[in-house]
């Protein structure tokens, strides 16, 4: 796979050309909704020829297996589809025999660069006894390579017919789903929740569901409802119990605990509070995590940190999924989402206090549109790629890309004359999330949210590595 940003006077015949790829591949891969009409600064992800098929209408397995010259078995092995009638229309697959054709110019060691691979692989799989003597138009077979395998969780709101329609076409891509949210009541109980939907389409995707218990309540987590929990072992049991009870019902595999804006004061009280959570959970087979604030130091200050123990939440629970998003946060000033150099810093104190194998990277799905100059009260409005590639295209402007926070912008303005910024999420922010994902051994990542169309993610992270799956 490769991601083409694309250039002024460009058009998706002149790209095809350059990388020998059908107009049509490239164009469902991306969804573009008018292959004629592309934004100057836009990446676009490039399926790899003869390695990589996007399934077009009309297709299956079965075709697509004797277009290629090998099995659906063998497909639905190395994309981990478990149902071959199950693929959708833009879906990328891996086809697991692969074939180069030498250009003019090339040599193994190139080809070998191009691949990812070693050339000692490419010279014993093709039986080359001279490495020197290639010749153009000599077809070369490419070992497959093994991608890594991590874990991948992501919260979801939606939670009836549109949500299971979400888990069905993402399910190949997770290990997990976190239907958001059970809130805590003042006498323990738990709110609830009507989210079968969601979970009948997880059992069928092998995606394992979470059960997501927060402070939440009115629309904002409340430190209050924390404190009075957190401060009564009276009330934690009966938390327990109902969890306990709710997880053996629905099929949870595991519990996630967002609890935000815990008093300082509370921080001892949430770690035994967890430890009692996996006390009663292991036994049964229940994982046990948490979603904590990104901090960069022990001792950071802040209603929403201090609470949050790193070190102690390390030791206790199975993972930890941290929040490395909202840097650009709605009510604030205009700022890539999940900027790769803050998320960084956090990952850099992370690691210091808790397992790398323990740690679910943030990552957000979705950007944001500012009105411009910001003004102090003024709330930005959620967008999703597509929407964002819509609005440069509709108003001419250019895509920009912050290579210090690996996100791209643009700037516009509309017909009243108000002028915006835009941040929003691209196959390059993607590639380097996951860049970071590896390079720092971590357990996985956590996609904040479901629902908010961002089709190039899951191509990008099929080409990094499989999802981990559980059951």
């Amino acid at each position: 796979m490769n991601i083409h940003v694309v250039q002024k006077g460009e058009n998706l015949r002149v790209i095809s050309q350059r990388y020998g790829v059908n107009i049509n591949q490239i164009a469902t891969a991306n969804q573009l909704p008018n292959p004629n009409v592309l934004v100057i600064g836009q990446a676009l992800v490039i399926p790899a020829s003869g390695h990589e098929y996007v399934i077009q209408p009309g297709d299956n397995l079965w075709s697509i297996a004797q277009r290629f010259g090998t099995t659906v078995q063998a497909i639905a092995d190395i994309n981990q589809i478990s149902n071959p009638t199950d693929i959708m229309v833009g879906q990328i697959l891996i086809i697991p025999i692969q074939y180069h054709t030498v250009r003019s110019g090339e040599t193994l060691w190139s080809i070998a660069q191009r691949y990812g691979i070693s050339i000692t692989s490419l010279i014993q799989i093709n039986r080359v006894l001279n490495p020197a003597n290639l010749y153009v138009g000599q077809v070369l077979r490419i070992p497959e390579t093994s991608l890594p395998i991590k874990e991948v969780n992501a919260y979801i709101t939606s939670l009836g017919e549109s949500g299971a329609r979400e888990v069905t076409q993402l399910g190949r891509y997770l290990t997990y789903i976190s239907p958001f949210t059970y809130s805590i009541k003042e006498d323990g109980s738990l709110t609830d929740l009507t989210e079968s939907a969601v979970l009948d389409a997880a059992r069928v995707e092998q995606v394992a569901p979470l059960m997501v218990v927060t402070n939440f309540t009115n629309s904002e987590f409340n430190s209050d409802l924390a404190a009075t929990i957190l401060r009564n072992p009276s009330l934690q049991n009966t938390v327990i119990d109902q969890l306990l009870s709710i997880m053996r019902e629905k099929g949870y595999s595991g519990v996630n605990f967002d609890f935000e804006y815990v008093y300082p004061e509370d921080r001892e009280n949430y770690n035994d509070f967890l430890r009692q959570v996996v006390t009663k959970l292991h036994p049964e087979g229940f994982l046990v995590s948490t979603a904590l604030a990104p901090k960069i130091s022990t001792d950071q200050k802040g209603i929403l940190y201090e609470a949050h123990d790193y070190a102690a939440q390390g030791e206790i629970v199975d993972f930890i999924v941290l929040m490395t998003y909202e840097w650009g946060w709605a009510g604030g000033k205009p700022w890539a989402i999940a900027p790769i150099n803050e998320v960084k810093r956090v990952l850099d104190y992370a690691v210091t206090v808790i397992p790398r194998q323990k740690i679910m990277m943030g990552a957000p799905l979705y950007g944001r549109d500012w009105k411009i100059p910001w003004k102090e009260g003024t709330i930005a409005k959620t967008v999703s790629s597509q929407q964002a590639l819509s609005l440069a295209s509709k108003y001419g402007a250019s895509i920009q890309y912050n290579t210090t926070y690996q996100s791209p912008f643009f700037r516009y303005t509309d017909e009243n004359g108000q002028q915006h910024e835009v941040w929003f999420e691209d196959a390059r922010s993607a590639q380097a999330k996951f860049d970071v994902v590896k390079n720092y051994r971590l357990r996985g990542i956590s996609y904040w949210v479901l629902g908010i169309p961002f089709p190039q993610n899951w191509l990008v992270q099929q080409n990094n590595f499989n999802a981990r799956k559980l059951i």
